[in-house]
């Protein structure tokens, strides 16, 4: 009788090769690196903020800085230049998520003209390259920031004679149309005021009782252009005018006015031009 075969140890019946197991254990960890990978690419997209037609991001602003122009008389050339770089390192200053809006005062008391509201979203600089497209961030920023401001700092010092220079309403105005927004409670806020300074309105005007803190606190200004400042750094780049003569006591008076109604005193700098 025939002797039986010995059964082969990799025969029909056996389990699988140490190759074809190293090949699964192989396969397992791509499956498991190809889908952290994902989840990985997924949480930096969701981590990328979405933004509003403003280019701010859908839960507010990380910052506020609101820049006012009164251009309610025309200034020297030279006064132009320096307020232009003046105006550029504002926007500079500005981060990416940042509001920054400009306005122009008028001579008439509360009513501004806004020339630019909207968000820094960032340039190619700040781009991640394996989630987004550099070239057309670096085209948002371009279109929606950086070109619009420029046009606004070419203006700059564009003016017309004007009765009055109700400078306390226009402060008074941006605070309360611009920086007590809900979404900006708690985040930085800072206003540039470019100007000579000079308040004139039927309240109170320097014109006739120079910067005298008390006449204005016994005017009807005060209460008038009463303004919350709380939160608010503020500073002056201020001017002086070929039609004005340089007023003492400014600065004291500006000071006294900001931090009366709570805000905190950035500064007051004088441009170049005539002293």
């Amino acid at each position: 009788m025939a002797r039986p075969r010995p059964r082969s140890r990799h025969g029909r019946g056996g389990g699988a090769s140490a190759g074809q197991i190293l090949s699964i254990v192989a396969l397992v960890a791509v499956l498991i690196v190809a889908g952290g990978g994902f989840l990985f690419m997924q949480m930096r997209a969701n981590a990328v903020a979405k933004l509003d037609d403003e280019l701010c991001p859908l839960d507010g602003p990380v910052s506020v800085t609101a820049v006012l122009l009164d251009v309610t008389d025309s200034i020297s050339e030279i006064t132009k230049v320096d307020l232009k770089r003046q105006f550029q390192r504002a926007v500079a200053a500005v981060e990416q998520g940042g509001l920054i809006e400009v306005y122009t005062l008028t001579d008439e008391e509360g009513k501004l003209t806004r020339t630019f509201r909207g968000c820094n979203p960032g340039d190619d600089k700040n781009a991640d390259v394996w989630i987004s497209n550099p070239k057309m961030i670096q085209t948002r920023w371009q279109e929606g920031f950086d070109r619009p401001l420029k046009e606004v700092e070419k203006r700059i010092g564009e003016g017309a004679e004007a009765r009055r220079s109700p400078i306390m309403a226009g402060i008074q105005r941006i605070v309360i149309e611009s920086f007590s927004d809900p979404k900006g409670e708690g985040k930085f806020k800072a206003l540039y005021v470019a100007s000579d300074m000079i308040e004139h309105t039927d309240a109170f005007s320097i014109y006739k009782s120079g910067p005298d803190v008390e006449a204005y606190e016994n005017s009807t200004a005060q209460d008038r252009y009463r303004t919350p400042l709380d939160g608010i750094g503020v500073k002056f780049l201020v001017f002086q005018r070929e039609t004005t003569k340089p007023t003492s006591g400014l600065p004291e008076f500006w000071l006294h006015w900001v931090q009366t109604n709570g805000g905190e005193f950035l500064g007051y700098e004088r441009l170049a031009g005539l002293e």
